[in-house]
């Protein structure tokens, strides 16, 4: 069908719907096609300037599938070089180092198909921090929100399984991904997006970290604010780590607090962390912060369950 005609079809059908169901509804169904016409046009303009400016010799599907929003539209329909599952492991081996300071890994257990609901990934997850619930849950909701990003048409994620060793069997977290901007109310002041998960508190808020607040050196630390909650910011020899700015040991700030190897020790009680190891320490446990370091920029996430509580 020729462009003209798609979009005389899309009128006849608009003001079929306005006098079936009354203006309101076709108000609605203006701004749905208004949104819709501006996405793609958005995402035609990105692969415009995305061509452009590629160097010379550079595959010109690398250059488009590098790009979120035109990786979409081609997953999308269908035309993305890469299938699901080949996305899937990019975006948990995207998460590894992270969770390698947790403890754990993750594997991929399967994907079912459901031709009503969406495609279901199950993931198993191993030997996450044993005994510190805000730990695992950091884990998942980075593993989420990377999957989000890389392989949108998931609809579900199951994560089984938190420690090898933990008696009693654990259920299975479910969780739904979507875009960044795909809340019902687009996403919060401030914010780069939500995750929303089932039954495990407050959805997480993604937000971007400010360069020049970010250490520049290994073994350099940090205090910073990000959406009026101090974090402290570890760079670690090939890692970036975010704990809540509390100590668990006297319960005052680490801003001043001394990095000895890969031990954090608390400038006030000389309580030491392993920054590591999930922040374990034999006072207590830093409070770690989902985190996601990729092309240059950093993202963190603000659980309300983890952030929310004060001191």
């Amino acid at each position: 069908m020729a462009g003209q005609d798609t979009g005389e079809r899309i009128a006849a059908l608009l003001d079929e719907l306005g006098e079936k169901a009354g203006p309101e509804v076709r108000d609605t169904a203006d701004e749905l096609v208004r949104c819709v016409v501006e996405f793609y046009g958005e995402g035609l303009a990105r692969t415009v300037r995305l061509l452009r400016a590629a160097p010379g010799g550079a595959d010109p599907i690398d250059v488009l599938t590098a790009d979120e929003l035109v990786s979409d539209l081609l997953i999308l329909h269908d035309l993305h070089p890469e299938d699901t599952m080949t996305r899937v492991g990019r975006a948990l081996d995207k998460v590894r180092p992270y969770l390698g300071s947790h403890a754990g890994d993750v594997e991929v257990a399967g994907l079912d198909t459901d031709p009503a609901e969406g495609p279901t990934l199950r993931l198993r997850l191993r030997g996450s921090c044993d005994g510190c619930p805000s730990s695992t849950q950091t884990v998942r909701w980075t593993i989420e929100e990377s999957v989000s990003r890389l392989a949108p048409e998931i609809a579900l994620i199951e994560v089984e399984g938190v420690a090898e060793d933990t008696p009693q069997e654990q259920p299975l977290l479910q969780i739904l991904p979507h875009r960044p901007d795909d809340g019902p109310d687009g996403p919060p002041a401030g914010d780069d997006g939500r995750v929303s998960v089932n039954g495990e508190g407050d959805p997480a808020h993604w937000h971007t970290v400010a360069r020049h607040t970010l250490p520049a050196h290994d073994r350099d630390t940090g205090v910073t604010d990000v959406a009026g909650h101090a974090l402290l910011l570890v760079r670690l020899p090939g890692n970036l780590y975010a704990y809540r700015d509390h100590c668990p040991g006297c319960g005052g700030s680490l801003h001043e607090a001394l990095l000895e190897a890969e031990l954090l020790r608390c400038a006030r009680c000389a309580a030491t962390f392993d920054v590591r190891r999930a922040g374990r320490g034999e006072r207590g446990h830093l409070e770690p912060v989902p985190l996601l370091e990729e092309d240059g920029s950093v993202r963190v996430a603000l659980p309300g369950e983890l952030l929310g509580a004060g001191p």
